[in-house]
């Protein structure tokens, strides 16, 4: 049972921000002036709405690096793409995971995963819309992306760099919200990236909770060998 009422006020002021970014449009600059306003109460109006999204895709990170990945938990790096406040590092810690790097568009959000404790190094003021030219090619075992592709958000073709920064036989996981492919051509791009052999996808959880009345497909897509001209 949720602990504040669906009616209350401090549940339909949640809920109306959380509407509110949906309609950002994918610009930089809104959205970054938006999270900072909105990362003090993010983390209690998520809450409100139940955020099942963070321990999903953190859970399907340690049943891929126990199914996959040839060496230890604590020796796995991970990037948390669009990390926020950190709730899905904190939730790979839990499993055992150490080697966590993330990155957010706001810089409120990001001192926030900052003081978590839990990332060896969080960035700001990177945009997933943009090429990650601060990350190398095939950097980890393994990129997270919880909540992003979400409306008003980060487009479709985001996807291509986070398979460039995963290496070759590593993971990427992502979640797209319903509301997102039913706008987003997502599916699209993956089916893209598929044929331009850039990653394969191992595994799909459809319709899996995610956010209040909103629910997300989880992609599990592993990244094959790149092409001579993704290499850097």
């Amino acid at each position: 049972m949720d602990t504040v009422d669906q009616h209350s006020p401090l549940r339909q002021a949640a809920l109306k921000r959380i509407k509110a970014s949906h309609a950002l449009g994918g610009d930089a600059d809104c959205l970054a002036q938006y999270y900072r306003k909105w990362a003090d109460s993010y983390e209690l109006d998520v809450d409100h709405e139940c955020y099942r999204g963070p321990s999903i895709v953190a859970e399907l990170a340690g049943a891929v690096q126990a199914a996959h990945i040839g060496r230890e938990r604590a020796a796995t790096a991970i990037l948390d793409a669009g990390c926020g406040t950190g709730l899905v590092g904190i939730q790979l810690e839990h499993l055992g995971f150490r080697l966590i790097d993330g990155f957010d568009l706001s810089e409120a959000m990001a001192e926030m995963a900052r003081e978590t404790g839990v990332y060896r190094n969080v960035d700001h003021d990177i945009d997933l819309n943009r090429p990650l030219s601060n990350y190398l090619s095939a950097s980890y075992d393994m990129t997270v992306c919880c909540g992003v592709f979400t409306l008003g958000h980060v487009h479709p073709h985001a996807l291509r760099e986070l398979a460039r920064v995963t290496r070759p036989n590593g993971f990427v996981i992502a979640s797209s919200c319903k509301t997102y492919a039913g706008t987003m051509p997502f599916e699209d791009e993956v089916m893209c990236l598929q044929e331009a052999g850039v990653l394969t996808q191992e595994q799909r959880l459809n319709d899996g909770r995610f956010l209040g009345e909103e629910d997300a497909d989880y992609w599990t897509l592993r990244v094959l060998k790149k092409p001579a001209k993704q290499q850097q």
